[in-house]
């Protein structure tokens, strides 16, 4: 849509967090728009598809916590199709590169990890995660590795007490279609102006004066839902400085975690929803999902430090790495059966510059200091900004909703 010159309230980004506030801003007779830098809705949630035969989530891909996501009603709401089905995350082990046994003493190093965790939790003290690493345990590698794939970064940069705030419910489901297909249509209603890049958001003046790549406009209220990174590396500047937000959003840096879709020939010969790992030893490692809904596809996940060095290599790395590491586990006999389809590159991404946020140790406070308004004019949210649901697209959602419902408070709106 065009770029109006004045609106009541500008939101910036349309991914969950922005779409979230739209929605709950209708029927309030307010002009609203959403500022969108990219050519598309959804933010870090995106679905395309690699091939023919298979549907890819590039970002997030599971309505974690299912009970309590409020995209479930919304993907019944929408006629989105549900799949319910255990992930294959402990379960469904496949090949021979990681036995039982091994996989049965790697589950009880690691749950007794979350044990001492949870117990260092509450102290109170908001130490390393790592620091509850049982010294010597020969399975820390692997158990830093999790922390990669959950956190996107190593439990080193992981604070103790933001691990102990999130909240799961343990129950996750996914999207057929895809979680960044439900989420575009959710936010096809919206009034939003795509390629419209937020570079300044000027707040000395009465009104609040929004510049972009499109051109200026004022608003009486601003939203800002952006990943954490450009705020801290405030590739979105505010006039007069906000250095507690700044400050705020670098102690919440998002890590990386990225996937790979790999075409797999003569998919009928391996099992379905299963999964593919090996008793590696070290962090450096990837974990693969074969045949996801049945799809003739291995997906493959990366986080962390790893992960940014598989970026850094160039395009088609991971899926390189992929393969290579595949036919280890398997022989190889697959590595002709592997082609590569589609592989993320978060940390690469202007507009996200990495997959979801973690706290810094000593920075889980960061999230609610994030989350406050500013002189009742800036109102901030994103998955960042969720006291308890961070990290997800729900939680981004959530958030978008809370300071949307601040926005009418302020507006005096019942």
């Amino acid at each position: 849509m065009s770029l109006p010159s004045s609106v009541d309230v500008a939101i910036i980004g349309a991914g969950a967090s922005g779409l979230g506030a739209a929605h709950a801003l209708e029927g309030f007779g307010l002009s609203v728009i959403v500022l969108e830098a990219r050519d598309r809705l959804g933010g870090r949630a995106w679905t395309v598809q690699a091939s023919p035969e298979v549907t890819f989530d590039v970002g997030c891909g599971w309505l974690h916590s299912a009970d309590k996501n409020s995209f479930v009603p919304i993907a019944k709401q929408l006629g989105f199709e549900l799949n319910k089905d255990l992930p294959p995350w402990r379960e469904r082990a496949y090949g021979n590169a990681f036995p039982q046994n091994e996989r049965d003493d790697f589950i009880r190093a690691m749950d007794a990890f979350y044990e001492r965790l949870w117990q260092a939790a509450q102290k109170g003290k908001d130490q390393p995660a790592s620091s509850s690493l049982e010294p010597g345990n020969r399975w820390n590698p692997m158990i830093d590795a999790i922390s990669t794939y959950i956190n996107g970064c190593e439990l080193a940069e992981m604070s103790t007490l933001d691990w102990d705030a999130y909240e799961d419910s343990e129950l996750n489901w996914r999207v057929r279609c895809g979680y960044g297909a439900l989420i575009a249509a959710y936010g096809a209603p919206c009034p939003v102006a795509l390629n419209c890049d937020v570079t300044q958001i000027d707040h000395s003046g009465k009104r609040v004066r929004v510049e972009t790549s499109r051109g200026t406009l004022t608003a009486e209220k601003v939203i800002v839902t952006v990943p954490t990174n450009l705020i801290a590396l405030e590739a979105i500047r505010f006039s007069p400085p906000l250095p507690t937000k700044v400050d705020a959003a670098a102690g919440l840096p998002l890590g990386v975690d990225d996937k790979v879709m790999l075409a797999l020939e003569g998919a009928e010969a391996f099992p379905k929803e299963a999964n593919l790992r090996g008793a590696t030893m070290r962090t450096e490692m990837g974990t693969y999902h074969i045949r996801p809904f049945g799809q003739p596809c291995i997906e493959g996940f990366f986080g962390g430090s790893f992960a940014r060095q598989l970026e850094e290599a160039g395009e088609g790395a991971v899926a390189a790495h992929s393969i290579d590491e595949i036919s280890g586990f398997l022989g190889n006999d697959i590595r002709r059966k592997l082609k590569p389809l589609y592989e993320s590159r978060w940390a690469r991404d202007p507009f996200a510059r990495g997959s979801y946020s973690h706290a810094l140790p000593g920075h889980a406070g960061d999230r609610a200091v994030l989350a406050a308004p500013v002189d009742g004019r800036l109102f901030f949210a994103g998955e960042a900004t969720s006291p308890t649901f961070f990290t997800t697209a729900h939680g981004a959602r959530d958030s978008g909703e809370r300071a949307a419902k601040e926005v009418l408070a302020a507006l005096g709106k019942p």
